[in-house]
C-alpha cells in the first residue's frame, strides 16, 4: 500500500514537471512585435506622419511569426523579441491579408529561433470552451496571461478590412499590445487576437483557425489571391408572403437574389428572382444562415468564404418554381466588386495636383474620417462598381492662387464629367486631364455646378503653387513610376 502511495506521488510529480516544461516550451514561442508605421493622410496626401506601435505575435512552424495585419500595416521598420529575451531582432514581412487582418513575418537570424517549439494550429473550440490570450498588452513589459471562454462563434466584422467573417468571441480581457497574440487551448492555437470593446466588459474577438489556414493555403502557390466574395446582392426568406410568392414551403429556407453585380461574373448563371436553398450541399435557413456545426448557425456566405480564389460553389437553386443545381465561379474579392474599395495599407494614396486643384480618388479610408461633415459621400461607399463607373474621383481640395480664386470652398468634390465626358476611373481621369488638348479644363458635377481650369495658366503656375505649399511632387508615386513631368 505504501508502494503505490510512493508511485502516485511520483506520477503526480513527473505529471507537474511536464506540464510545467510544456507551459514554458509555450510561451518561448510568443513574441512582442514592435512595428515603427508611416501613417499617410488621406486629405493631403502628400504628407504622413510617423508614430511606433506594438503587439504580439506566435512562432509557428517554416520558421515564421503569425500575428495581426493591422500590428504591421503600412510598416517602415519591424522588429520582434522572444519571451525571456531582452534582444530584438529584424523582421520582414513574409504574406499580409488585410482582408483577414492576418501576417506572417520571418527573421532571418538563425539565433532567433534557438529553442523554441512551434505553435500548432488547433481545431475551431467549443463553446465554453476554455482559452488562455498571450501577449504584451500595454501596462507592462513582460508576457501576460488571461485566461476565458468561448461565448460565441459567428460572422463579425474585422474592424481592420471591414468585411465579414467567421469570427471567436471570448471573454479574456484584451487590451492594446495583445493584438496577433495566440489564443491557446489544450496547447494548440485556437485563434489569433484581432480586437477587444474598450466600453465593453471583457468582450474579445479572434480570427479563427478555419480562417487562419484559409491563408495559409492561398499562400502555397507563393502568391495571395484572398478570399472571394458572393457577386450577388440578396436577402432573407423569413416573410410568409414573400416564400409563397417564390414557390417555397412555409418550412423552408433560402435567400432571394436581388441583383448579380455586373462586374461580378455571375451573369448569365444567376438570375434575380432565384432563390438559393443550399450552398456545397449545407441547406440555407429562412434567416440567411447554414449550420456550421450542429446546432451553431452563421451567415451563409461562410460557405464561400471557405473556398479559394478561383474555385466553384455548388449551389441548389430554386427559379420560377424549377430546381436547378448550379456551379457558381468565385473569381473576383470584395475589392473588385465596391465602387469605393475596402480599406487601403501599405501604400500612399493616388493624387495629382494641376494647378493647385488637388485630384484624388475616394477611398474608405478618407470617407470614414469625413463621413460626419461630408454625408454626401456616404452614399458613394454603398455603390457598386460598373463598366461605365469603377471609381469616384473627388477634387480633393483646391490650393488657393491667382488662377483658383472663387474656388477655395469646394472640397471633397465629386466629379461626374470632365471636358463632358463621363468619369470612368482615377486613372483615365487623369489621362484626360494631362492628355487633353483643349485651352480649357471643364469639370462638372452630378448637379451640373461646373469648375473651369485654365490648361496653360495652370501649367505655367505649377511648379510656383508647389513651392509655396511646400509640396515636394505634384502626382503620387504610382503615377510618378509612369513616367511624365
Amino acid at each position: 500500500m505504501f508502494g503505490r502511495i510512493v508511485l502516485s506521488f511520483c506520477l503526480a510529480g513527473a505529471f507537474l514537471l511536464a506540464g510545467a516544461k510544456s507551459e514554458e516550451a509555450l510561451r518561448s514561442a510568443i513574441v512582442k512585435v514592435y512595428s515603427v508605421i508611416k501613417t499617410p493622410s488621406y486629405q493631403t496626401p502628400w504628407s504622413s506622419s510617423i508614430k511606433q506601435v506594438s503587439g504580439s505575435g506566435a512562432v509557428i512552424s517554416g520558421g515564421r511569426i503569425l500575428t495581426n495585419a493591422h500590428v504591421v500595416a503600412n510598416r517602415t521598420f519591424i522588429e520582434v523579441q522572444r519571451y525571456g529575451d531582452r534582444k530584438r531582432y529584424i523582421a520582414q514581412v513574409e504574406a499580409v491579408s488585410h482582408q483577414l487582418d492576418l501576417a506572417l513575418l520571418r527573421v532571418r537570424d538563425p539565433r532567433f529561433f534557438e529553442g523554441i517549439e512551434p505553435l500548432k494550429l488547433g481545431t475551431l473550440p467549443q463553446i465554453e470552451q476554455r482559452v488562455s490570450v498571450y501577449g504584451f498588452p500595454m501596462g507592462g513589459d513582460t508576457l501576460s496571461v488571461t485566461a476565458g471562454v468561448v461565448s460565441r462563434i459567428e460572422h463579425q466584422q474585422y474592424v481592420h478590412s471591414g468585411e465579414s467573417f467567421l469570427a471567436i468571441q471570448i471573454d479574456a480581457a484584451v487590451n492594446p499590445g495583445n493584438s496577433g497574440g495566440p489564443a491557446i487551448s489544450d496547447g494548440k492555437i485556437v485563434g489569433v487576437v484581432m480586437e477587444g470593446i474598450q466600453k465593453a466588459q471583457n468582450i474579445s474577438y479572434l480570427v479563427p483557425t478555419v480562417m487562419i489556414r484559409h491563408f495559409m493555403k492561398d499562400l502555397e502557390d507563393g502568391r495571395l489571391d484572398g478570399v472571394p466574395a458572393f457577386a450577388a446582392l440578396t436577402q432573407p426568406m423569413e416573410n410568409p408572403t414573400l416564400k409563397k410568392h417564390y414557390g417555397l414551403g412555409s418550412h423552408d429556407g433560402g435567400v432571394l437574389v436581388d441583383k448579380v453585380l455586373e462586374l461580378g461574373g455571375l451573369q448569365g448563371i444567376l438570375k434575380p428572382g432565384d432563390v438559393i436553398t443550399a450552398i456545397d450541399g449545407h441547406p440555407i435557413q429562412e434567416d440567411a444562415t447554414v449550420a456550421f456545426r450542429d446546432g451553431e448557425y452563421t451567415n451563409y456566405e461562410y460557405y464561400v468564404q471557405l473556398h479559394q480564389m478561383g474555385e466553384k460553389a455548388a449551389m441548389d437553386v430554386l427559379r420560377k418554381g424549377k430546381k436547378l443545381s448550379l456551379e457558381i465561379p468565385l473569381n473576383k474579392k470584395a475589392d473588385d466588386l465596391l465602387l469605393v474599395g475596402t480599406y487601403q495599407y501599405d501604400r500612399m494614396p493616388r493624387y495629382f495636383i494641376f494647378g493647385g486643384y488637388v485630384f484624388a480618388p475616394l477611398t474608405r479610408n478618407l470617407a470614414v474620417r469625413v463621413a460626419r461633415s461630408h454625408i454626401s459621400l456616404i452614399p458613394y461607399v454603398e455603390e457598386f462598381s460598373t463598366k461605365k463607373r469603377k471609381e469616384v474621383v473627388l477634387l480633393l481640395r483646391v490650393l488657393p492662387s491667382a488662377i483658383s480664386r472663387g474656388d477655395y470652398s469646394l472640397v471633397f468634390w465629386p466629379v461626374s464629367k470632365v471636358d463632358g465626358k463621363p468619369v470612368e476611373s482615377f486613372a483615365s481621369f487623369y489621362r484626360e486631364v494631362y492628355d487633353g488638348n483643349a485651352t480649357e479644363v471643364t469639370l462638372q458635377n452630378k448637379m451640373g455646378m461646373q469648375v473651369i481650369i485654365d490648361r496653360k495658366e495652370a501649367e505655367k503656375r505649377q511648379k510656383e503653387i508647389l513651392r509655396r505649399y511646400n509640396i515636394e511632387y505634384d502626382r503620387s508615386p504610382d503615377l510618378r513610376a509612369k513616367g511624365g513631368d
